[in-house]
């Protein structure tokens, strides 16, 4: 597993290395995911799941931190390749510093790559990474009212998780009410209820990742 350290990306345009980006791993068949949620919310938990069901397709995984490398331990270990990016302070990653990290892979044998986005609902939102699929995360325990306070994240995500469902019991959150808040904000997003402890919910957001990767 590599370790590379980035700060800001060298090139003045970010809008123009994302559409660069994009065209280059859609000529590869790689379907680039932006996963973007709050610290905590199950990112890893989430992917490794997917890992193991969707054991026919090849995958990569980009950990963006501030520090350490225990995610990126955690996905290797599963047998997809992953390097660890340091952002150097930085709360997001941009598409420079995202192409940057997958010259580190130093392969294309790749059929899904994630990018584990720094944990936060604000500044993932606001850069465009080159990535073809936008998915954010919102577990169960961070409260339904999301939407309300954190608008452009879900304004942007092609797709939203409700991670950690088997903790519905325990906790005051309206899986319809957090719906119909975000598509208030985004009518075309797509809301998967899912807990990655039990399976619950997972066929239906895999199948909707096989089929954003064939349709490249």
């Amino acid at each position: 597993m590599k370790i590379i350290e980035l700060g800001a990306s060298v090139t003045a345009s970010n809008d123009r290395d994302a559409e660069a980006l994009r065209a280059r791993l859609k000529a590869q068949g790689i379907l680039l995911v932006n996963v973007m949620s709050a610290a905590g919310s199950g990112k890893t938990t989430l992917l490794s799941r997917i890992i193991r069901d969707m054991d026919d397709l090849r995958f990569a995984v980009l950990e963006a931190d501030i520090a350490s490398d225990v995610d990126a331990k955690a996905i290797e270990a599963l047998g997809a390749k992953a390097v660890q990016v340091h952002t150097g302070g930085m709360c997001h990653m941009d598409a420079g510093m995202t192409a940057a990290a997958f010259d580190a892979l130093e392969t294309t044998n790749i059929d899904i790559a994630f990018l584990e986005n720094v944990g936060n609902l604000i500044c993932p939102a606001e850069y465009d990474t080159g990535a073809s699929l936008k998915l954010m995360i919102l577990s169960v325990p961070e409260g339904d009212d999301k939407p309300l306070k954190y608008p452009l994240m879900f304004a942007e995500s092609d797709i939203l998780v409700i991670s950690k469902t088997d903790a519905l019991p325990y906790f005051n959150f309206d899986v319809a009410k957090c719906t119909a808040r975000a598509k208030k904000l985004n009518p075309a997003i797509k809301v998967f209820p899912v807990s990655a402890k039990t399976g619950d919910g997972m066929a239906a957001l895999e199948a909707e990742l096989h089929k954003a990767q064939c349709a490249l």
